[in-house]
């Protein structure tokens, strides 16, 4: 009889020991050994905020419209970026990762804010239409990842691309293939580029996962 109950208990043990193991390796899956437990102290915009410790983050795969330039042509879409981003972040407390590229130019941290059931919240974001997919040195693990996200937004014409049903006919986009940003034909920084590719529409350019370079985002959106 003791014997019979010692083989139950052993069993038990083992049952518990194995849930252990696939619960630490589910979450493992989700979050990578080097995440940091990080608070948001402030939302600046669509893809930046500012963390409790007083650094800023930028979100590394994502633009939003600008939202500190009121006559941009997408002022609205950087409004609603940046209320959605507030919405999900402010003072919470997420999982940071650090991108491969860990500061830009302007000495933010790069990286994505995770729940903690593994959904970035950059990922939410592209969902709603609200941010353009962009490359960035080092992101390519994002940018491959919310792609596909962008192009459902796409397909449903939803936040941005909405305004795709109003497109110009008639207009050839000029694409970087090293920066995988797209120009205006008539923006001066399209006749810089060496490694062109041309998109017959504004569709096609973000389709193929081309984002719209910032220096000439009035030109792209100008007919609205």
């Amino acid at each position: 009889m003791k014997l019979n109950r010692s083989i139950f208990f052993l069993f038990l043990l083992l049952l518990f020991s194995l849930f252990i193991s696939v619960s630490c390796k589910k979450k493992s899956q989700f979050f990578p050994e080097n995440l940091i437990k990080v608070r948001v102290k402030k939302v600046l915009d669509g893809d930046t905020v500012i963390l409790e410790n007083g650094e800023r983050l930028r979100y590394v795969s994502i633009d939003t419209p600008e939202l500190h330039t009121p006559k941009n042509v997408l002022y609205i879409f950087a409004f609603y970026a940046y209320k959605l981003n507030k919405k999900l972040v402010e003072g919470k407390t997420f999982y940071l990762e650090l991108s491969i590229r860990k500061r830009d130019k302007y000495g933010r941290l790069l990286g994505e804010l995770y729940f903690e059931n593994g959904t970035s919240v950059s990922e939410i974001i592209v969902k709603e239409g609200l941010a353009f997919v962009c490359y960035y040195p080092g992101s390519s693990k994002y940018y491959k990842k919310y792609l596909p996200l962008q192009r459902k937004a796409l397909k449903e014409r939803k936040g941005i691309f909405s305004l795709l049903n109003r497109q110009p006919k008639d207009i050839i986009y000029i694409g970087n293939k090293k920066s995988k940003r797209f120009h205006h034909p008539a923006c001066p920084e399209a006749k810089k580029i060496k490694r062109k590719i041309h998109f017959k529409s504004l569709e096609e350019a973000f389709l193929k996962g081309y984002c719209p370079s910032r220096k000439c985002l009035d030109l792209i959106f100008s007919f609205l």
